[in-house]
């Protein structure tokens, strides 16, 4: 008996997968309630007071209005260790839904287009097989429930609010599924494995005139056409060729009618790097594009550039650890990926304390989905499987 006893102890495998399984049509049936009821970001109410009910039927303590609308739960292991966050996102997209699925989203114009549905409920599954297995852990589990991922805002306003202290946090999980994955794979990336993101507005200040007499005005429109191409050789002419970066311009606006020379244009884009030296070589560059453009261009500009989260860099030993877990679960179901220029605001926890993002495979067999369309349909298979490769990490990180 002890030597059995043991052996459970030392691989709590068969017991996670039992609990993951038992469980699954629960939180498949809270995902779809999330599903049909999304909320954008900081608007989570009804999704956290959803979170909330769960945990007090698990009877985990747990406190909300953390960053606003979130909520950080608790569950202490049997004896002294590390505290670890796992963290899973809630907020959805200004996406209409074009599923046609019988859950399909009752908000107009509102969608989880990204899975934060599927992680919510997926981290309500880790949260009651963690309680069954809290003796056999040292440390405790801090169960993190994120507001506005999508605005990368909601982290930020969490710290603020103390979510890495009392009891302060040691190591942190992330995770986020991948509909480009089939479901039953999981993913990782060394080092840097998601962008720095930040954002910029710039607005061309000319003189406005009419049509007919262009040279009696100074046309914003032709200069910010122009300015606009010369931030494409921002990647291509000034960063190392060797470092990804992206420069996109996704908005422009300016001018009334078709006969007139506005005054200004306001065009809108991001930035995208993995290191800090090209996000300093990029920023630099905008900068001084927008400065010539008064020689060059006779135009003035006005740049408002706002740094947003860092690139997320996962650690090397969280990583190995994790992905020592998932394949003592489920085999050699994990394979290492490539970085995206995607960001991700889990970056500012992975700034503070060793940490790890999770890939979760949730592509259907026979489509071809990605993230932020309206027709998204992951495998809800993911979420009993990532709530297994999640819980068994978890027991390795705090053994």
């Amino acid at each position: 008996m002890a030597d059995t006893a043991s052996a459970r102890l030392n691989d709590p495998g068969s017991e996670i997968r039992a609990a993951a399984d038992r469980i699954a049509p629960a939180l498949i049936a809270i995902r779809r309630d999330i599903h049909a009821h999304p909320e954008l970001a900081f608007e989570e109410v009804r999704t956290a007071a959803r979170v909330a009910a769960e945990l007090d039927r698990l009877g985990i303590p747990h406190r909300t209005g953390i960053g606003r609308t979130g909520i950080v739960g608790l569950i202490e292991g049997g004896r002294p260790g590390p505290v670890l966050a796992i963290r899973a996102d809630m907020d959805a997209l200004p996406i209409a839904e074009q599923t046609g699925l019988p859950f399909a989203s009752e908000v107009p114009g509102l969608m989880h287009a990204c899975g934060h549905d599927i992680h919510t409920s997926t981290l309500i599954g880790v949260a009651a097989v963690l309680k069954e297995l809290a003796p056999q852990f040292a440390g405790s589990i801090k169960l993190v429930f994120q507001p506005a991922e999508e605005s990368l805002g909601g982290a930020a306003e969490m710290i603020k609010d103390g979510l890495l202290d009392e009891p302060r946090v040691d190591l942190a999980l992330g995770f986020h599924n991948h509909p480009d994955m089939p479901v039953g794979s999981f993913g990782y990336c060394r080092g840097a494995c998601l962008a720095a993101s930040d954002r910029f507005a710039i607005t061309v200040h000319g003189r406005s005139g009419h049509a007919a007499h262009p040279e009696t005005a100074i046309d914003p429109i032709v200069a910010a056409a122009h300015l606009i191409t010369q931030l494409q050789t921002v990647v291509s002419r000034e960063v190392d060729p060797i470092r990804p970066a992206v420069v996109t311009v996704g908005a422009i606006h300016g001018g009334t009618a078709n006969n007139i020379i506005p005054d200004e244009v306001t065009f809108r884009g991001t930035v995208r790097t993995l290191d800090a030296e090209t996000r300093r070589v990029a920023e630099a560059a905008i900068r001084r594009f927008c400065e010539g453009a008064l020689a060059s261009l006779r135009v003035r500009c006005t740049l408002d550039y706002v740094h947003g989260v860092p690139a997320l860099v996962n650690d090397d030993d969280v990583l190995d650890r994790t992905v020592g877990a998932v394949r003592a679960q489920f085999g050699d179901v994990i394979a290492a990926g490539k970085p995206s220029l995607g960001g991700e605001d889990f970056a500012l926890i992975a700034e503070r304390v060793p940490a790890f993002q999770l890939r979760i495979g949730s592509g259907q067999p026979g489509r071809d989905d990605r993230l932020h369309n309206s027709a998204y349909q992951p495998d809800e298979a993911c979420i009993g499987l990532g709530v297994q490769a999640l819980a068994r990490a978890a027991m390795e990180l705090l053994a």
